[in-house]
């Protein structure tokens, strides 16, 4: 392999062991490349934008990896219309929560002149990964990336009305980033595992969002192989 042009490895990203052992890997180390067959390797990056950015960064590599999925489960937003299980690819990765909570009101990065992307806070996922994922059934909606998770009704109704997103991670906009400004191709895949809002009143399925977390992997894992996201 010589040059991007030539690139066609599959690189997933994922944040914590719980996710990735729903996937059937096994103990993964952190912030290395782990090949799983040829053309797919995973990168468990730990929780949050820092660790994401960093792991994604320290192993991604424009001549071998035509593209780059951060995988994992994710919290739906008030108004998404969305179910537990659900899974979503993000049209648009948004930062949320980069900023300054001023007395008039919360500006982003952008707003302030320090855009992340060309697209201001966001990045798009990559239109034909898009429509791959979505001839299997996956939907496609905008997800947020939160330092801090929604919590209460009024910080997720925030959010909702910061990004238009119907999902909310801690990753997917960081490994973006990384994935634009070394030219590989991107996508945020999302399966539904809690409501937002007060925390007292969500509600869970981790074990359900898990096993299809998996089901997702597997789906990757057979697109791969089929040169699909290559």
């Amino acid at each position: 392999m010589s040059g991007p042009q030539c690139a066609h490895n599959l690189l997933i990203a994922i944040a914590s062991r719980i996710e990735a052992r729903a996937c059937g890997l096994p103990d993964l180390e952190v912030w290395t490349e782990s090949s799983i067959e040829p053309g797919l390797s995973v990168v468990l990056t730990g929780v949050g934008k820092a660790a994401a950015a960093g792991g994604v960064a320290s192993v991604i590599d424009p001549g071998r990896h035509a593209a780059v999925v951060n995988l994992g489960i994710g919290g739906l937003l008030p108004g998404s219309g969305l179910e537990m299980g659900d899974v979503v690819a993000g049209s648009a990765s948004v930062f949320a929560d980069e900023g300054v909570q001023a007395p008039d009101g919360y500006q982003s990065l952008a707003i302030l002149g320090f855009p992340a992307f060309a697209h201001g806070d966001e990045v798009n996922g990559d239109e034909r990964l898009l429509e791959r994922l979505r001839e299997t059934g996956v939907k496609s909606l905008r997800i947020a990336t939160v330092s801090t998770c929604s919590g209460t009704d009024e910080r997720a109704l925030e959010v909702v009305r910061r990004t238009g997103a119907a999902v909310e991670a801690m990753e997917g906009a960081a490994v973006g980033l990384v994935a634009e400004r070394r030219g590989v191709r991107f996508v945020e895949v999302r399966v539904v595992s809690n409501t937002t809002g007060d925390r007292t009143r969500q509600k869970w399925d981790m074990p359900g969002s898990l096993a299809r977390l998996g089901e997702v992997f597997r789906l990757l894992r057979a697109v791969s192989g089929e040169g699909g996201l290559g």
